[in-house]
């Protein structure tokens, strides 16, 4: 079992000036630690439902490329990346640069989008659930076409490219893994049986929950001819590993008997001091699992 570290909050410390080298030493000891990989939000406000929206928040993309300079083995990854924040020629070419320039390392997550706030507030196009899933549609297939020896064009519904050529290439083969964040039973994990590696569910709604979307995910590969094998599930965990190491274990492992691979943990004190413990209380217990 792997475990990756989702960092979604630059408030702790309280002074701005401390968020980059804070990140940096979270990173590097979730990295000593073993962590596998390592991700973060794709938000511009901070979650409205969770603290303050004017609390702090960075922009992905720039931020992982900062964790990339400061790091050697994680998977660098957004969970995950809005389908309406970037067109997607030019997303398919950010997580090219960041893969290259990671030596292989980045995983596309992405998801249909859903924080109205921030994109009211900022100007980003507020579309219908429907149209926002026939654009994260037409990205995927745009972002394979921008990873294969097809250069042409693009026609789609809502995005037509005259060309789509990306050099260099990702040095990940035969291109950065795709991970589609979401349980949604009808479109998303149809997504995720369509085109990607990995899929992401979250855990705070029970073991049941995820048991039953997977199984959900299974029929969707049977209907399109795709092997449910191949494609990684992994989960944000809902149980706090540090506050009783135990319990969260015991969940671990009724994920991994789930075929579950990954589970996300979020800081809940100062990441540092997070990321160490991790490395001394909970991944040594975690090898034995899965």
């Amino acid at each position: 079992m792997k475990l990756g570290l989702h960092y979604w909050n630059y408030s702790t410390p309280a002074d701005p000036a401390a968020i980059a080298p804070t990140l940096a030493q979270a990173a590097a000891s979730a990295e000593q630690a073993g962590v596998a990989s390592f991700t973060v939000m794709d938000h511009f406000f901070q979650m409205d439902a969770v603290f303050a929206a004017d609390e702090p928040m960075l922009e992905a993309y720039t931020t992982l490329a900062y964790v990339a300079a400061k790091t050697q083995r994680m998977t660098l990854g957004v969970l995950v990346t809005g389908v309406m924040y970037r067109y997607p020629g030019l997303l398919a070419k950010t997580v090219t640069t960041l893969d290259v320039l990671s030596g292989g390392r980045a995983r596309l997550g992405i998801g249909a989008s859903w924080y109205e706030r921030e994109q009211l507030g900022l100007g980003v196009p507020v579309v219908p659930v429907a149209e926002r899933f026939e654009r994260l549609e037409e990205t995927l297939r745009i972002c394979l076409q921008m990873w294969s020896a097809d250069d042409g064009p693009f026609n789609g519904k809502h995005y037509q490219l005259a060309e789509t050529i990306n050099s260099p290439q990702p040095l990940s083969r035969p291109h950065p893994p795709i991970m589609i964040g979401g349980g949604g039973e009808k479109k998303t994990l149809l997504l995720v049986a369509r085109y990607a590696d990995a899929c992401n569910l979250f855990g705070r709604a029970g073991i049941d929950d995820v048991a039953r979307k997977l199984d959900v995910l299974r029929g969707h590969c049977a209907a399109e001819g795709r092997d449910y094998d191949t494609i990684e599930k992994t989960v944000v965990a809902a149980q706090a590993p540090l506050d009783d190491t135990d319990a969260f274990l015991a969940e671990v492992s009724a994920y991994a008997a789930l075929g579950v691979s990954e589970v996300q943990v979020t800081p809940d004190r100062h990441p540092v001091e997070f990321a160490q413990r991790l490395g001394d209380e909970v991944l040594p217990r975690l090898a034995d699992i899965g």
